[in-house]
């Protein structure tokens, strides 16, 4: 059985790589060193650094590994860590360079680490130790991954990161309010330690106060910078709680223990409210003072490291605030206000960005439970929000990201929520308990405090405003506030030095007591577009540039969660603010293009124009409506907007005439400046003022007008089809609805604070692009989801939020699971299915309960509750320490193996017709595969991970098909990241069996489906109405044949009637007569009613032999008349439904079984699914890993709950999170916030069980091994091990996969025009050089794909192509030029990888990015990079090291001239090595210059007429098994992403030699060196079309070969062929039609390209010739429209258009192929003319098709040195 594995370090480390430039304006010059690197830094100033020589020296494992390495020195630790890594002053706290290189030198792999003694390890050892881990955080590579080999030194490595403050730190003693007595004190006096109404009773033996000197050690103190790094290195261990080795070690800090710090008064005060700990505070008493006495130490538990570590760095953070952040910080505050006012303060940012760290690492500890739950009383304790506020620096302008980050702090610190129990608190609790703290401060100060009688006899809601507790509090003096809050409140101790500052006090006690705005609130008040405002908030919405250096006022997503609340709401920000960086972007696209200025009237106006942004005409606000009851915001707030469409083209035209209701349009105001900015004001000023904007808003779109005033665009229904015009006039209308919680805050600010009008200012309309604008439905669904109570279901809840235990939600654990599973044909037959369970003894038997020896399909199985291989989770996050292996092995190997019960049954006769019969399973599942379909199967979580072609949508599939006949009325929804899987995932759904009418498709991709039937709403109402006519006419047919009257088929109620009134009747009459004549054989034949009405079947129903027999063929046609009669009724609601709507809804929420949807769609139309009443019991989910998480999250919730229940039962999810995550655009929310993270991930981070398929069918195995080790078990399937195509070797390649080592090309290596625009030269022109050479040797261009892994070598590899191979119509552009993360979940035969980077790793670092790109080769990968910089990277060595073990040049056989050979993939041949780029270009040029030969001696114009008859044998190999309609792109210059046609692992590329016919055997002997052509063992050619998609390559013959795309027929006719790849946008690939046996009545020019020029090269007449050779020629005209070109002669060649005819009559001749735009370049040859042969008919007319004729032919002639 398969395994399901929890998570360890091997399974999951985290990774988000970034890139980023380092300024050179921060780098440290060394003077002694020399060591400021540039910012155009290369490879070679890398290898002659010093640092680089440092580390070649003692510890580098790259280039020559022979040379021994020196021992190692702690004292040349400490020279690197003064002389390289410290840093004074600034924000900056690294030389980031510096660290850079020293982290790429695996300076702690090889070096601190293998050498870390914790005796012995000095200060810059740990610190540089430190160092190292922070960076690799920052590069977001596995930081903790290096610490696994010396697992018992971790532990000793944490403690001395810990004691390093202590042992540099020199602390006075101070009074600790703790002690033993007090300890004790409560634990002899528990009970007496209890709250009254009017104040906290102290224990008598608890009043003492213990003077404990802190150890005092005296060394160097830490920098600032050093406190900061510290602090990062904090943050990181506690951001990783999943790795067992860090959270053993630092969770403890955030423990009971740490309560030993807490003034005395919150200590009884926090466990006087929480009883439950008291017992738990004796025994871990108890537990240290034991600790202590076996170490023989007197137990002094304040000198525990627990507890004093959270409580002095505090200390130590508020030092450094009041202190240390301004010069001049001492003194009273009038003198700092003074100070600030008067700009005299010297800030230091160091300071500042230490204190921004400090607050973030709160932050982190108090949004995670397990650490909340203790820090929460020390932060209160110490008031360190109420010391923020009152920070010079919180309100310093340069202090702006600090402010921000204590509201945040703030937040979380009063977070709606019980810390020891872990449950939220709803809005009644939270003010319920407001109101017992408001009236217990009442009841105090009547009793105690005769000056705030007043507040005390108030009612709460006159004094639970901050400026009312202010104004009540201020009438007492300092000594009597100290009093009330240090002795009676005990809120902060009297030993705190602030408790001095009337100011704090009051700050403490009003934070204490006011009224909190509820979070429900806070999110229904939050506008929902984004304005002016936060859009240019760096420390919100950081631009693209953030470097990962310093922190932002962004929540994060991590393993745990509060509450569902906290999900959702930091979910709901952080998506908030990615679609307001993506606006803010769009906006700074639109505004310059409308060139705005001011005119003579001092108006602005507009010189210029904007696709995406129009002047406004007239802006009204037609519409503001109250409020509804409990709000203040207005209900609703309507404006006008009329714009014209005057200065746009017909096409742009269209896309404002498109704009519908719902679409998110914005209002801006922009009033440039009078004077155009000079270059330095520019360079100064922010965007917006660059940009003249003044205002941002936004709104939704309710309907759209022409100029006379008419309704455009409705979808409602209120304006007829029929009635529909074109709209009027330009001048356009939209009435728009007004964010009303923005509209309110706006109309506020003008009431109180006189601002200006922004209603009054919009001159400027935006729209987007439609697909990159629904944040606002997602952000509304995410709002609703927080308004409504929980949501998510009981059985997930805890696991969702990362709590309790992570199989809890497995389906052994469930309650309700099937015990009896009808696996239906997920077997193939008895042996597979006891393959798939060694664990146990199968033992089949019958439905009888007797043992069955001869089983046949289908199987029930029994499942046990444990099953064997299938518990098999590693606990709680552990790592395995020994290989994995089946729970059997455990077991005594004496005892006997546990039995499993299969019963085979007979299935009930499905009827007589073939259509009747179930569709079959014909995939071999694997055992871990069918482990994946059980579980999937019941109830309960289930997590399935798989590696690239492992057959993930095959699984899926058999899960839904298993599903839906086991729980025949359960709903199940699908949701995918992209439309192309969710197509995938139909298309196989739909070829099993489950009928049609239960399978519904929502969403816009549902056209690009590949299946005659429409599975769209609209398309299955339809079919339903068809249906019901076919099945209501076969009703009429029953009647007929049982002599009843016809009309009982008049509709479906009366079908209904018919059915039971007389066919069940008839039946049941059958069945009793049947009872008692058994033993004869023909009374079934005989008596059987409805014999007449099954007499049209193709073979006879009954054959009286034999009773039973017949008996079960009877049943099988009452079963045939029983399902449509059931069909009839489910049809019966559309009959009484009239509109397409409710019709359509009704489908959608009662009809459809399986409802397939993607995420996207999902987060748009929740609100509408909940409004329908949608339902479902089932949520599959593929592609998990790659989907955000809240857009996981949204599919979970499309339906209400039931009686506080929610319904969903099951949750599979599948995906990968060892390849590429969800794509985040804004580099900072990727990387600060995690927003990348998605569900899945999340949940194996959290060691929540999951099965891994391990069985690959894609790639040959060898190319499987560069991935393969980054999963469990990855084997290979039996078809890649097997079949001939992955036997035989790559022709013209030595090895199936190779490194090729590219050196600096033309002095260059990496360049980067601008920032991460990374390019390549000499391996782009690499790349393209090994493509030719492959398309010379016949590799059709369809099979080859060239990658890369930044966007910038992209384009300039596109470039190189359009340069180097789209003139040569015999090369062409390859399938697809794209990125790594663009091809994820695509694969190609060929794949050729340019990895750019020579200085620095850059993003490849990041695994999940390599296994992509080493996963989407089937037959041959080839890498081209700098050896020398990718073979010393750390996480990448498992691949680098196998493909290391190959040569590092291209190994080439020259002597296989075509693309076949019978050489074995392990046999090299006869080895020839490239050295490099320039041999590379040589041998593509002499294989060209034989191509230019070939073509002069073989194209005489005799040969074409020869060729009609020979061309059946002239079909070459490649595309034996491949659909006619896999096609590539046309000539065209490549600057699209064209989509590969992803292939099954069964698709067969090499034949075997012997399937070739003799024909094209023997015709190889004519054509010497190969053929780039298409062999086919078929005989009859009726037409020759491209099959191969390589359309762009001539007619060659002779040495060379011939790309002709053959058509074979072998039996049916080819009437047309359309796309069917779904890429119908794409330009770049023709979609042929092709015919095989009647005419072609038109061709026509499918690409479109008809506007290139034509250049030839010292060639050929383009003249339009017309040969004829039997038959007259009507009429010969100009075909290419070169008739302005001047004929130019020359030896030969044609690139024409040929139409050969065979059999019938060509009736037009047109270009096939559409290159006529494409430049030919020809040496010594050709002819571009379009030329018509006709072989037996005449032609009847001869035009210009390609309508070129205004295209200047230009000559040029190819330099001769170059061709040799």
């Amino acid at each position: 059985m398969t395994k399901v594995y929890g998570t360890g370090a091997y399974d999951f480390k985290r990774h988000r790589v970034a890139e980023y430039p380092v300024d050179s304006a921060t780098q440290v010059a060394d003077p002694k060193t020399g060591s400021a690197l540039p910012n155009s830094i290369t490879l070679l100033e890398i290898q002659r650094d010093r640092l680089t020589k440092i580390a070649e020296a003692n510890w580098s494992k790259a280039g020559d590994g022979s040379k021994p390495k020196k021992p190692f020195d702690p004292k040349l630790v400490k020279e690197i860590y003064e002389t390289e890594l410290v840093v004074s002053g600034g924000r900056k706290t690294v030389p980031l360079q510096r660290v850079m290189i020293l982290e790429v030198s695996q300076y702690l792999e090889n070096y601190l680490w293998p050498n870390f003694d914790p005796e012995t390890a000095s200060f810059e050892h740990v610190m540089s130790m430190i160092l190292m881990v922070n960076e690799k955080f920052r590069e977001n590579v596995a930081a903790w991954i290096c610490f696994y080999d010396r697992k018992d030194l971790f532990k000793a490595f944490i403690e001395k990161v810990l004691r390093l403050k202590e042992q540099v730190s020199l602390h006075a003693p101070r009074l600790i309010p703790r002690g033993l007595k007090l300890m004790t004190g409560l634990i002899s006096n528990g009970p007496e330690g209890t709250r009254t109404s009017d104040q906290w009773i102290t224990p008598p033996q608890c009043v003492i106060l213990i003077e404990l000197p802190l150890r005092v050690n005296v060394g160097r103190s830490l920098s600032i910078a050093e406190k900061t790094n510290y602090l990062l290195f904090m943050i990181n261990a506690f951001q990783s709680l999943e790795d067992e080795i860090v959270s053993e070690t630092v969770l403890r800090l955030a423990s009971l223990q740490s309560w030993l710090s807490l003034s005395y008064g919150r200590f009884q005060m926090e466990l006087c409210l929480n009883t439950d700990l008291i017992k738990k505070w004796k025994r871990m008493i108890k537990r240290e003072a034991k600790e202590f006495m076996k170490r023989g130490e007197p137990f002094d538990p304040s000198n525990m490291l627990e507890a004093k570590f959270l409580r002095n760095i505090i200390e130590e953070f508020l030092e450094v605030l009041d202190s240390k952040v301004f010069s001049h910080g001492h003194g009273d505050d009038e003198d700092n206000d003074l100070l600030h006012a008067n700009g005299l303060v010297k800030v230091n940012d160091a300071c500042i960005l230490y204190c921004e760290r400090f607050i973030e690492f709160l932050i982190d500890l108090l949004s995670q439970l397990p650490t909340r739950r203790y820090l929460r009383p020390i932060v209160s304790d110490v008031a360190v929000v109420a010391k923020c506020h009152l920070s010079a620096l919180y309100t310093h302008d340069k202090g702006k990201l600090f402010a921000q980050l204590v509201d945040l702090l703030q937040f979380y610190e009063g977070f709606e929520i019980n810390d020891h129990v872990g449950t939220q608190l709803n809005d009644d609790e939270v003010l319920q308990s407001h109101y017992d703290r408001l009236q217990s401060f009442q009841l105090l100060a009547f009793k105690k405090i005769p000056k705030l009688r007043e507040l005390a006899l108030a009612n709460i809601g006159g004094i639970h405003r901050r400026t009312d507790l202010t104004k009540r509090l201020s009438v007492l003096s300092h000594e009597e506030l100290k009093d009330l809050v240090c002795c009676k409140l005990k809120l902060v101790s009297r030993e705190d030095p602030w408790s001095e500052r009337v100011d704090f006090l009051i700050e403490v006690m009003v934070s204490f007591f006011e009224k909190q705005q509820s979070q429900k609130e806070a999110i229904n008040s939050l506008p929902l577009y984004p304005n002016e405002q936060i859009m240019w908030d760096e420390s919100l919405v950081p631009s693209i540039n953030y470097s990962g250096e310093g922190c932002l006022a962004l929540p994060k997503l991590n393993l745990q969660f509060l509450t569902l609340h906290d999900y959702l709401l930091r979910n709901f920000n952080l998506f908030r603010l990615e679609s307001t960086y993506e606006i803010r972007e769009d906006i700074q696209e639109a505004v310059p293009h409308l060139l705005a200025y001011i005119n003579h009237e001092g108006e602005t106006a507009f010189r210029g124009w904007s696709r995406m942004a129009v002047p406004i005409r007239e802006f009204k606000i037609t519409e503001v409506k109250q409020p509804n009851i409990g709000e203040v915001k207005p209900s609703s707030a309507t404006a006008e907007v009329t714009f014209s469409i005057s200065s746009y083209k017909a096409h742009f035209r269209s896309e404002w005439n498109a704009i519908k209701e719902h679409d998110v349009l914005f209002l801006l105001s922009i009033r440039p400046s009078f004077e155009p900015l000079s270059a330095e004001e520019a360079a100064k000023a922010s965007v917006p003022q660059r940009l003249g904007l003044q205002f941002v808003r936004g709104c939704e779109v309710i309907e759209i007008r022409d100029e006379e005033g008419t309704l455009m665009n409705d979808f409602t229904g209120k304006i007829k089809r029929d009635e529909w015009k074109p709209p009027k006039g330009e001048l356009r209308t939209v009435t728009v609805a007004l964010d009303t919680a923005q509209y309110h805050m706006d109309v506020s600010d003008i009431a109180e604070k006189d601002a200006e009008d922004v209603y009054g200012t919009f001159n400027v309309l935006m729209r987007r692009k439609p697909k990159e604008n629904n944040f606002k439905a997602i952000l509304e669904s995410i709002r609703d989801l927080m308004n409504e109570t929980c949501i998510v279901p009981d059985w997930l809840h805890n696991v969702f939020l990362g709590y309790g235990n992570p199989s809890a939600a497995q389906w052994t654990n469930m309650p309700d699971l099937l015990e009896t599973v009808d696996i239906k044909d997920t077997f193939l037959d008895a042996d597979h299915l006891r393959e798939c369970f060694p664990d146990y003894q199968v033992q089949f038997i019958n439905p009888d309960g007797s043992e069955n020896l001869n089983p046949r399909l289908p199987f029930r199985i029994r499942l046990p509750r444990m099953l064997k291989g299938n518990t098999h989770a590693l606990p709680g996050n552990k790592k395995s320490s020994t290989a994995p292996t089946n729970d059997v092995n455990m077991v005594d190997a004496g005892s006997e193996q546990e039995r499993l019960i299969v019963e085979a049954y007979i299935p009930p006769d499905p009827g007589p017709y073939p259509q009747d019969q179930p569709k079959q399973n014909s995939v071999r599942f694997t055992p871990t595969q069918v482990g994946a379909i059980i579980s999937g199967i019941q109830p309960g979580l289930t997590m399935v991970v798989g590696p690239p072609g492992t057959g993930k949508t095959d699984t899926a599939v058999q899960i839904l098909n298993v599903l839906y006949h086991n729980c025949p009325s359960q709903r199940t929804l699908i949701i995918t990241h992209s439309n192309q899987a969710l197509n995938d995932l139909f298309e196989k759904i739909m070829q099993r069996d489950v009928p049609a009418r239960y399978l519904l498709r929502l969403g816009q991709g549902e056209q690009e489906l590949a299946t005659d039937l429409d599975f769209s709403r609209q398309g299955r109402v339809n079919a339903m109405l068809v249906r019901r006519l076919e099945l209501l006419s076969e009703v009429e047919r029953l009647a007929r044949s049982l002599q009843l009257p016809e009309d009982v088929g008049y509709t479906c109620e009366t079908a209904g009637y018919f059915w039971l009134l007389h066919v069940y009747s008839h039946w049941e009459q059958f069945l009793a007569a049947c009872s008692g004549n058994e033993d004869k054989p023909t009374f079934v034949q005989d008596r059987f009613p409805f014999k007449e009405f099954f007499s049209n079947t193709p073979q006879s129903v009954f054959t009286g032999e034999s009773f039973e027999r017949d008996m079960r063929a009877a049943k099988g046609c009452f079963r045939h008349l029983k399902t449509m009669f059931q069909e009839l009724e489910e049809c019966r609601a559309f009959e009484l439904l009239k509109s397409t709507a409710d019709r359509a809804n009704y489908l959608m929420t009662k009809q459809a079984k399986i409802v397939a949807m993607t995420c996207t769609h999902a987060a748009l139309k929740r609100k509408d699914f909940l409004q329908l009443g949608f339902k479902y019991d089932n949520l599959l989910m593929e592609e998990s890993a790659q989907i955000l998480e809240i857009e996981t999250f949204i599919p979970m919730l499309l339906q209400r709950q039931e009686d506080g229940y929610a319904r969903l039962k099951r949750c599979i999810l599948i995906g990968d999170h060892h390849q590429l995550p969800p794509v985040v655009k804004n580099m900072a929310f990727q990387k600060y916030s995690h927003m990348d993270q998605s569900l899945f991930t999340r949940f194996v981070r959290l060691g929540i069980p999951y099965i891994e398929l391990n069985a690959q069918g894609r790639a040959r195995p060898s190319i499987a091994q560069l991935y393969n080790w980054r999963y469990r078990e990855l084997g290979d399937l039996p078809y890649v091990k097997e079949a001939n195509i992955f036997h035989k070797a790559n022709a013209g390649f030595s090895y199936d996969y190779q490194l090729v080592d590219v050196p600096d090309y033309l002095g260059k290596g990496e360049t980067a025009p601008s920032p991460w625009f990374y390019q390549n030269e000499g391996e782009a022109e690499y790349v393209v050089s090994v493509y030719m050479y492959m398309r010379l040797l016949g590799y059709p261009a369809s099979k080859i794909s060239i990658l890369t892994t930044y966007n910038g070598q992209k384009l300039l590899i596109r470039d190189v192509i359009n340069r180097r191979c789209i003139p040569y119509d015999f090369i062409g552009p390859p399938s697809k030029v794209t990125t790594v993360d663009k091809f994820q979940g695509q694969q190609n035969d060929f794949i050729l990888l340019s990895l750019v980077r020579t200085r620095f790793v850059g993003h490849l670092r990041d695994v999940r990015r390599l296994v992509v790109a080493m996963s989407r080769a089937r037959l041959g990968l080839f890498v081209f990079c700098r050896r020398s910089l990718f073979e010393q990277c750390y996480e990448l060595q498992p691949t680098f090291q196998l493909l290391l073990q190959r040569p590092d040049h291209l190994a080439l056989n020259l002597n296989e001239t075509t693309s076949f050979t019978d050489r074995h993939v392990e046999d090299p041949g006869l080895v020839q090595l490239v050295s490099g780029v320039e041999e590379m270009s040589g041998i593509v040029n002499f294989k060209m210059h034989q191509v230019y030969q070939a073509r002069v001696m073989g194209h005489q114009f005799d040969q074409f007429s020869a060729y009609s008859g020979q061309v059946a044998g002239f079909m070459g190999g490649w595309e034996e098994h491949r659909s006619q309609g896999d096609s590539t792109s046309q000539h065209q210059p490549l600057d699209t992403d064209v989509p590969a046609n992803s292939h099954d692992a069964n698709d067969d590329i090499f034949p075997p030699e012997s399937n070739k016919s003799e024909e094209a055997t023997e015709k190889e002997v004519h054509l010497e060196n190969g053929q780039d052509g298409d062999l086919s063992p078929e005989n009859n050619l009726k037409e020759n079309t491209d099959t191969d998609g390589d359309k762009d390559t001539p007619l060659e013959s002779s040495s060379i070969g011939q790309d002709g795309d053959l058509s074979p027929e072998t039996e049916n006719n080819l009437k047309e062929n359309t796309d069917t790849d779904g890429d119908r946008d794409t330009p770049e690939d023709g979609d042929l039609s092709l015919e095989t046996e009647n005419n072609v009545k038109e061709n026509t020019d499918m690409d479109g390209d008809r506007d290139t020029p034509l250049q030839s090269s010292s060639i050929g007449q383009d003249g339009d010739l017309s040969l004829e050779t039997e038959n007259n020629l009507k009429e010969n005209t100009d075909m290419d429209g070169g008739r302005d070109t001047p004929l130019q002669s020359s030896s030969i060649g044609q690139d024409g258009d040929l139409s050969f005819e065979t059999e019938n009559n060509l009736k037009e001749n047109t270009d096939m192929d559409g290159d006529r735009d494409t430049p030919l370049q020809s040496s010594s040859i050709g002819q571009d003319g379009d030329l018509s042969f006709e072989t037996e008919n005449n032609l009847k007319e001869n035009t210009d098709m390609d309508g070129d004729r205004d295209t200047q032919l230009q000559s040029s002639s190819i330099d001769e040195n170059k061709m040799e």
